[in-house]
């Protein structure tokens, strides 16, 4: 079976970092993806899709001091859909990602905190060890964000 999410998207606030019982940090992203498409009569459509994002441990720690409201990231984890009750013991349910990737895809010079040193790692990879390769830059992830792109035929 495969249960995998990959999603490329903006924080639509700060990162939510809390600690379980435990002492494990967790960490809340809220990252909009979106889309636009021409209806029939010929309107341009946006849409915006809204994904809550769980983050674990050290990366967890990381994105909560090194993002913020508006960072570009991409993440890649597993669909998990969680069950409770709430006030009025009616069931409820949230469907979230668990990440076990996050990258950030901002530049530096892009970031709220463009003072800090941070710069995030390199996947690990064996042919990115072997290789020692950059990730290349492919540009805006979003056609809303790239310059002429809103005539494409698709």
């Amino acid at each position: 079976m495969l249960n995998k999410a990959m999603i490329i998207g903006r924080l639509g606030r700060d990162p939510e970092l809390k600690y379980t019982q435990s002492g494990m940090p967790v960490t809340t992203l809220t990252v909009a993806t979106d889309e636009s498409y021409m209806d029939r009569d010929g309107n341009r459509v946006d849409r915006t899709e809204w994904h809550r994002v769980s983050v674990f441990q050290k990366a967890a720690e990381n994105c909560a001091q090194y993002l913020s409201k508006g960072s570009l990231v991409y993440v890649e984890g597993r669909i998990q859909t969680r069950k409770w009750q709430d006030q009025q013991g009616q069931d409820r349910y949230s469907t979230d990602i668990v990440a076990n990737t996050v990258r950030f895809l901002d530049r530096k010079s892009d970031r709220v905190n463009s003072g800090d040193e941070y710069t995030p790692p390199a996947p690990r990879t064996t042919k990115n060890m072997q290789n020692n390769q950059q990730m290349e830059d492919y540009g805006s992830p979003f056609p809303s964000e790239a310059s002429d792109m809103d005539d494409t035929p698709f």
